[in-house]
């Protein structure tokens, strides 16, 4: 019993430090978003501010970086890279859980090795592509690279949600008249509504966060990220710490908020398939 508790208490206390530094980083990015410069700068560093300080916010959309359009274009690409992503995956993954064929295993191990793959390692001749086809500072010039690095582990994930979906219902709306497509998005789509979401958060997490892509690809003012836009601000003397505090608290925290919102759809997304019933 002493050892137990013990261990309860030790696991406890790792969850917790665990906790502390995962979440620390964005806390103090959001106290230090409302600090003034001076309380910035100081040595050492105050805990909280004085006095809230708003300006960092205002000068976000103010300091002469059409912050707007970096938020409406990550908006734009992320969406339709979700979007892209879960149309295909959706019937990708339904085919690999319904359907057997030779080399099955092996086409899905190719498919998590596309996602592992290093994105430096193709950027040089991705651009000179992109650059003789004319998809350079455009929209799709990011959702194709995106969409390939997150189509496997949007296929990967449904994979696993639509084999634990029973077959009955399926051969019941085809009994009734149902079409194969009819019966896939009337009744398995709904059902797979928890793998869905999961699928689409992670989805739109990466495509928000994405650097590499958007700095080579997009590099006209208007065209540009929300990832690569923070770095835009501009600073006569001194690196404006404020101000790029401030902007990456806005585009985290609408994220962390949707995490926080949705988080019993995600685990239930990424746990479906690891038990048997």
């Amino acid at each position: 019993m002493r050892s137990t508790r013990k261990g309860k208490i030790g696991f406890g206390i790792i969850v917790i430090v665990t906790v502390v530094l995962m979440v620390f980083p964005f806390v103090w990015q959001v106290i230090t978003s409302v600090k003034s410069p001076g309380e910035i700068f100081q040595a050492p560093p105050s805990i909280l501010p004085e006095q809230i300080y708003t300006q960092n916010y205002k000068d976000v959309f103010t300091a002469g970086v059409p912050f707007h359009w970096y938020l409406r274009n990550s908006l734009i690409i992320a969406g339709l890279t979700t979007i892209v992503c879960l149309i295909i995956g959706s019937f990708a993954a339904y085919v690999l859980a319904r359907f057997k064929f030779k080399g099955q295993a092996l086409f899905l191990g190719i498919l998590l090795a596309v996602a592992m793959f290093p994105q430096v390692a193709i950027i040089s001749p991705l651009f000179l592509f992109f650059r003789d086809i004319g998809l350079l500072n455009t929209y799709p010039g990011l959702i194709l690279p995106y969409t390939t690095f997150a189509l496997p582990l949007t296929i990967w994930i449904l994979t696993s949600f639509f084999r634990e979906l029973p077959t009955d219902l399926e051969d019941a709306a085809l009994i009734d008249g149902c079409s194969p497509f009819q019966s896939f998005y009337r009744i398995i789509v709904p059902l797979a509504a928890p793998g869905m979401v999961t699928t689409a958060i992670l989805v739109f997490i990466f495509a928000w966060n994405e650097f590499l892509f958007a700095l080579i690809f997009n590099t006209a003012n208007h065209m540009r990220t929300v990832t690569v836009g923070i770095t835009m601000f501009p600073g006569l003397h001194e690196v404006p710490w404020g101000t790029i505090f401030a902007a990456s608290t806005i585009i985290t925290l609408p994220l962390v908020l949707m995490v926080l919102i949705l988080q019993k759809r995600i685990v239930q997304g990424l746990t479906a398939g690891s038990v048997k019933g």
